[in-house]
């Protein structure tokens, strides 16, 4: 299962997320569930430092993880984007419920 949180600070808001483990929806390589999310990560994360210039406070991937943090300063830049990966991940979560687990974790 892949487990995601994002991250909340007590007043509210995104500030990045903690995605980790392996959809085990179809075989390695063939899994259309983990495709779709490591897609919708890549995406939101190469849009924000990539396009937007946004420097993170922390940024790690490894083979079945990903943790995203942004700086409080920037959640305003950042929040349309972190929302839609939101979105996007609990759509998953609804049709693929034994793959995908969204929570929300508060820093």
């Amino acid at each position: 299962m892949i487990r995601v949180d994002f991250l909340t600070p007590p007043q509210g808001g995104l500030l990045g997320f903690r995605m980790e483990g392996h959809a085990g929806f179809g075989p390695e390589g063939e899994d259309i569930v983990c495709a779709a999310v490591s897609s919708a990560a890549y995406l939101t994360v190469n849009t924000l430092t990539e396009i937007r210039h946004i420097t993170p406070l922390s940024l790690r991937v490894e083979e079945g993880e990903m943790f995203f943090r942004t700086e409080p300063k920037d959640e305003p830049l950042c929040r349309d984007f972190l929302q839609g990966l939101k979105l996007h991940l609990t759509a998953l979560e609804e049709q693929y419920p034994q793959c995908v687990q969204v929570g929300y974790l508060e820093i």
